[in-house]
């Protein structure tokens, strides 16, 4: 069990303790969620090769999006800390500036180990305001960010499973997989069935997190152990506009307050997460809303449906904030937003200098102070 001490700054990890072990896992309120049925929207292949073709399922075969620019034969042997709780074999990590592949497990570092695709802001030579984690096993496409599979029509989930051709035949990346010259690998991006309508995250300390359907249904699966009350830097929101979803992973749900081509944005963690060692940072400043189960005695939630896993994914388009009205402009989209005053709005633009070296604005530490819930709002095409 995961325990945090309530302070007159929020919450704070046990001064005595060190990182705790994280067992994370379903608690009753979501059985139903991370057993749920799923249904395939669409699949991704990507040759990796020079001048590989990327393209996506549709009727009448694979429609080509793109191209690889590099291909990759090596593996990133240290993945972020959250990959631990991902699914090997599957996308660990889904957002408008990547997707992370996770291989398989190091039981030496404890971290995933796999590769990832990149768009073509990344590729080697190209000005970019931060540096890739691991440039040599990764694969350059010149896809936009923000667009296509990097947070477009085409995004995976989190736990959308991956394969490799052989022989024709699709075969579930092994726990010894090397990216080879030529290989063609499948992305299957599987949506759980039923969907949910929206998700909403009472912005207080104990505060509920309620799941919604489209048939009415609502029921508490979650509570807030910190809310959010501040906006950070977070670089990679300078490819989503604001109230949109920037990444997902087995220990995040990025959020942007910025438009496209600014920085700024907050994030929200399960509890085990927040106490890792390498996240101590969530514990001290106010940029972070941490989640876990109802009871406190459950196991958290790292790599857990529907927050961490299967249900979200970085999915719009620039052009939708202009659609003519409110539906069109939700259709195939997430969008999140804020209640202040009782009343729901569109979430406020907040951006902060994309220098990674200058203190935040003191005004950034405050931000959201205001704003009394959160929702993230459900594809409407995929309400019905």
């Amino acid at each position: 069990m995961v325990v945090f001490l309530v302070t007159a700054g929020g919450v704070s990890a046990p001064p005595s303790a060190g990182a705790p072990a994280v067992t994370p896992g379903p608690s009753s309120q979501v059985l139903a969620e991370n057993a749920a049925l799923e249904q395939e929207l669409t699949g991704i292949r990507i040759e990796n090769r020079p001048d590989g073709v990327i393209a996506v399922a549709g009727d009448g075969g694979w429609r080509p999006i793109g191209s690889v620019l590099r291909y990759t034969t090596t593996l990133d042997r240290e993945q972020f800390t959250a990959s631990t709780w991902g699914r090997a074999g599957t996308v660990v990590a889904t957002a408008v500036n990547a997707l992370h592949i996770k291989v398989t497990q190091d039981e030496h570092t404890d971290r995933g180990v796999g590769f990832s695709l990149l768009p073509r802001e990344f590729t080697p030579g190209a000005k970019q305001p931060f540096a890739t984690r691991s440039p040599d096993s990764s694969i350059y496409t010149d896809i936009p960010a923000g667009t296509a599979i990097f947070g477009g029509d085409y995004s995976p989930f989190v736990g959308s499973p991956v394969y490799v051709e052989r022989a024709g035949e699709l075969v579930a990346l092994p726990p010894d997989y090397l990216p080879a010259l030529g290989d063609v690998l499948v992305i299957r991006v599987l949506r759980p069935r039923p969907y949910p309508a929206q998700m909403v995250f009472e912005n207080r300390f104990q505060g509920l997190i309620h799941l919604q359907y489209p048939d009415g249904s609502s029921k508490p699966i979650g509570t807030v152990l910190r809310p959010v009350m501040g906006v950070g830097r977070f670089p990679g929101t300078l490819y989503a506009g604001i109230g949109r979803i920037r990444a997902n992973h087995p220990g995040v749900i990025d959020i942007s307050t910025s438009l496209v081509g600014e920085i700024g944005g907050f994030q929200i963690v399960p509890a085990g997460h927040a106490m890792s060692p390498e996240t101590r940072y969530v514990r001290l400043l106010t940029q972070w809303m941490v989640v876990g189960p109802l009871d406190a005695r459950d196991p958290t939630w790292e790599g857990v449906a529907p927050l961490f896993l299967r249900y979200l994914r970085p999915q719009y388009d620039a052009a939708d904030l202009y659609a003519a009205d409110w539906e069109a402009r939700l259709l195939g989209r997430f969008l999140v937003e804020v209640e202040i005053g009782g009343r729901w709005q569109a979430m406020p633009h907040f951006a902060i200098g994309a220098s990674a070296n200058a203190p935040l604005p003191d005004w950034a530490a405050s931000a959201l102070q205001e704003v009394e819930a959160i929702r993230i709002m459900f594809p409407l095409e995929e309400r019905s």
